[in-house]
């Protein structure tokens, strides 16, 4: 639970990182118009809200499949933002065309990593002994707020000090290196899990054997 938690501050933060940095930037970088950089970030919005409500049928209709979308959302999310600027490194001139292209691909990338975090967060919650009732879905909501909104109060501030200092381009940098430690936390765990599970699966299957044997062996006199 406490990674999930990680992982949608961190995701909620990139959100609101881009509320106060974004505008300026593509103002000063492109000299465009109010009304051309709304259109830019329409490109982030529009692309979220078609691709939401598709992650959320698939993590419905296979459930497998959440955990491949939290880690790769996470992933792909820290690219987008290193190449939002793009971060100097990379030696990649700053175009419109590839900043509306990057801030598609990460709508596409929040809906796949955001969406199956509350199912997720469900299923440990049940997985530790909550009930399936009303009180833990409205629990695991709250939780589920509270940390959403955690990040949106440390994206904007963290965003805005960090451009202040070192620019956009870095600072969106940084900022996806919180999705990245999620990406690469939340694998971890998984295949620590995947193979926990194998583990006590052999044993059990193990034990499962042996007590079949000594069934059919006959019985000393």
């Amino acid at each position: 639970m406490g990674l999930l938690a990680f992982v949608i501050i961190s995701l909620s933060s990139c959100f609101g990182f881009l509320d106060p940095t974004l505008s300026l930037f593509v103002m000063e970088k492109f000299s465009l118009s109010t009304g051309y950089v709304g259109l830019v970030f329409l490109g982030l919005s529009l692309s979220y809200t078609i691709s939401s409500p598709l992650f959320g049928l698939l993590s419905d209709k296979m459930p497998n499949l959440r955990k491949w979308f939290l880690v790769f959302g996470n992933l792909i999310t820290a690219g987008c933002y290193m190449l939002l600027g793009p971060v100097p490194l990379l030696h990649i001139k700053s175009q419109l065309w590839l900043l509306v292209l990057v801030l598609v691909v990460n709508g596409i990338s929040a809906g796949m990593s955001i969406i199956p975090t509350f199912p997720e967060m469900l299923s440990c919650a049940y997985a530790n002994g909550f009930e399936d009732s009303i009180s833990t879905l409205g629990l695991v909501s709250g939780l589920f707020g509270a940390m959403w909104s955690v990040g949106a109060f440390m994206g904007p501030i963290l965003g805005g000090f960090l451009c202040e200092k070192i620019g956009f381009e870095w600072a969106a940098a940084i900022q996806g290196l919180w999705t990245l430690l999620s990406g690469v936390a939340m694998a971890l765990f998984y295949l620590w899990e995947d193979s926990t599970a194998r583990r006590r699966s052999k044993a059990q299957n193990s034990l499962g054997t042996e007590e079949e044997r000594a069934a059919l062996l006959p019985n000393d006199t």
